[in-house]
């Protein structure tokens, strides 16, 4: 729901559980209650993308049979894994920049306890056009914090189960060159391509890759995206890391990033989700200011977490099963 301060307000005060992103000056006048928000000025609303600093989008979660809330620094993010629901769903926010985001980018895919959670997320962000400080708010204390990860647990019915899925418009072309990294990072020098070593910074430049394409890696079938975030002289900066030992390609040129989001999101078909986590690059490349993409209703977010961290997608769970 896109809706005013006012409205969110009586929401909290009546009880109830709410997932909200807003813009910090909107979130500090929340009272306590029971929810939890992060920072972004970018939305799809039921109208479309917008850009407000004066409207929240709020997740209502009315199917919880229970919850509890919690925030975790770069040291312990991990134990997310030990304290969710036997039959739950974790959703969680993190910071943009911050500490423990680099530790879970880094750290998620190798802890694989995450993938038997379903466990959906965003990163928080601020307006791109000025200074701004990516944000989270635990709303049971009223703290916010631009270190720490803060999560919600979600009891579930026992007829019900959380899906997470995904919507990426970008492949590879088999026929490109493999490159590899020798760690997992977040900022580039040297790397491999078909197994000679370069300067990646470098050879972006010799050969006029597009940056707004990002680096693929098909995990069998399975595509995930890692972004370009700066080329400088010699180092390339990546909004999620790369890891070592995969086959990385440049994504395939796509044409109208536009109308390929559109139909991916046609093809995709969700009824209802619960929550939908759509990157700013995606809300840039694809010029999806005003367009509506119903269902997939949300905050617009500076990186989306399904299970792990991911980038120029979008995340969506949908709760799914018998009717009592």
């Amino acid at each position: 729901m896109y809706i005013s301060l006012d409205e969110t307000v009586k929401m909290i005060n009546e009880g109830k559980v709410l997932h909200i992103a807003a813009d910090e000056s909107l979130l500090d006048k929340l009272p306590k209650g029971r929810w939890i928000g992060g920072t972004t000025p970018y939305f799809i609303s039921e109208d479309g993308g917008v850009f407000s600093k004066e409207m929240l989008f709020v997740y209502e979660i009315d199917y919880a049979e229970e919850i509890s809330i919690a925030t975790y620094g770069k040291y312990n993010v991990f134990q997310i894994v030990e304290e969710c629901y036997d039959n739950g769903l974790t959703t969680i926010i993190i910071p943009y920049g911050s500490a423990v985001a680099t530790k879970y980018a880094k750290e998620a895919p190798e802890i694989e306890e995450l993938l038997m959670h379903p466990t959906i997320g965003w990163i928080s962000g601020f307006d791109l056009a000025e200074p701004g400080e990516a944000k989270v708010y635990d709303g049971t204390t009223g703290m916010s914090y631009t270190d720490k990860a803060v999560v919600m647990y979600i009891k579930l019915p026992e007829n019900k189960t959380a899906m997470i899925n995904m919507i990426n418009i970008f492949r590879d072309d088999k026929s490109d060159p493999v490159i590899r990294f020798n760690e997992n990072e977040l900022e580039a020098g040297r790397c491999t391509v078909n197994d000679k070593e370069v300067c990646l910074a470098e050879y972006i430049k010799e050969n006029g890759i597009e940056t707004g394409m990002p680096l693929v890696a098909d995990y069998n079938g399975s595509y995930f995206n890692t972004s370009i975030k700066s080329v400088d002289d010699k180092t390339v900066g990546f909004y999620a890391p790369v890891f070592k030992n995969i086959d990385y390609r440049f994504a395939a040129r796509v044409e109208d990033y536009a109308r390929e989001f559109k139909n991916k999101i046609d093809e995709a078909g969700a009824h209802a989700p619960v929550f939908s986590f759509n990157c700013i690059l995606n809300y840039q490349y694809g010029n999806l200011n005003g367009r509506k993409i119903t269902p997939y209703t949300g905050p617009v977010t500076f990186g989306e977490i399904a299970y792990q961290m991911l980038n120029q997608t979008l995340v969506y769970c949908e709760v799914v099963g018998q009717d009592d």
